[in-house]
């Protein structure tokens, strides 16, 4: 399985101490070593790294924890690979353009059957069947939305486009069109909110610390998801599985899920909710 890192804050933040934690499981402390990726949002477009190279031993993997970028919307991912071979093109996270903005991608997981599903607009440029689930999420939101829809009724259609690629196999996810970070949990995910007052913070498979009160203001808020905790001495909180977040401005703004399980009721949402 691959691991996903997100960010969302309110102020243009540098993830390099999270980013840390991911890539050292990247063929370090954990098996994740047929590439990594990571996107940062600057307004609209978003700068990506990709490379097929294990994160903990890439040199491209060392200049982005080196260099100070800073964003309010981040993705990474290290991948495990099971369908597709190990190249460039297989790398997460995926990108494309809809309604004038650059969406980005990355899933976690197996999803058994999903390339029968027709794809009319969009089309993968690898061979991944997490490729193919993105291009057909934007597909189908091309089809119903014209232009960009208001953030509650777009919330709501991508927890529908998720429930349905989670029946599928195992849909973690991370997907952003710089305004919101989306996180759907099919199987494990987990979140972690930082506000003032700011504290120390020491990663788990890095002999790393940080003291978040000297790298932050006092009204600063940035929520992190991850595949799992990437930190020892802070609290993290698991995700239901069947939940999506949508991140804004560092903090939860949306937590939507269906129910019953595997029912077509609407969507049911708690607002600004702290992870």
């Amino acid at each position: 399985m691959c691991e996903l890192l997100g960010m969302s804050a309110n102020v243009p933040t540098d993830i390099r101490f999270s980013f840390a934690g991911l890539a050292r499981r990247g063929g370090g402390a954990g098996p994740h070593r047929d590439g990594w990726g990571i996107a940062f949002y600057e307004g609209r477009s978003a700068r990506a790294f990709h490379d097929p190279e294990p994160a903990a031993s890439s040199d491209i993997a060392r200049f982005v924890g080196s260099h100070p970028i800073k964003s309010r919307t981040v993705i990474a991912h290290i991948r495990q690979a099971n369908r597709g071979r190990v190249t460039l093109a297989n790398t997460h996270p995926f990108s494309r353009e809809l309604w004038g903005r650059v969406w980005t991608f990355a899933h976690n997981g197996q999803l058994r059957g999903v390339k029968t599903l027709r794809l009319d607009f969009y089309g993968p440029v690898g061979t991944t069947d997490s490729e193919h689930a993105f291009c057909w999420m934007l597909d189908q939101l091309r089809t119903r939305f014209e232009s960009l829809p208001p953030p509650p009724q777009l919330d709501r259609e991508i927890l529908q486009l998720s429930t349905k690629l989670a029946r599928l196999g195992v849909f973690n996810m991370l997907l952003s069109d710089s305004r919101t970070l989306y996180a759907f949990c099919g199987k494990r995910l987990a979140c972690l909110t930082r506000r003032a007052p700011f504290g120390e913070a020491t990663l788990i498979d890095e002999d790393r610390k940080v003291n978040f009160a000297e790298e932050t203001g006092p009204n600063d808020c940035v929520t992190v998801v991850a595949t799992g905790p990437l930190t020892s001495d802070e609290s993290w909180t698991a995700i239901k599985p069947g939940t999506l977040l949508a991140l804004r401005e560092g903090q939860v703004a949306a937590t939507l899920f269906i129910e019953p399980p595997g029912g077509e009721k609407p969507a049911r949402a708690k607002r600004t909710v702290p992870c």
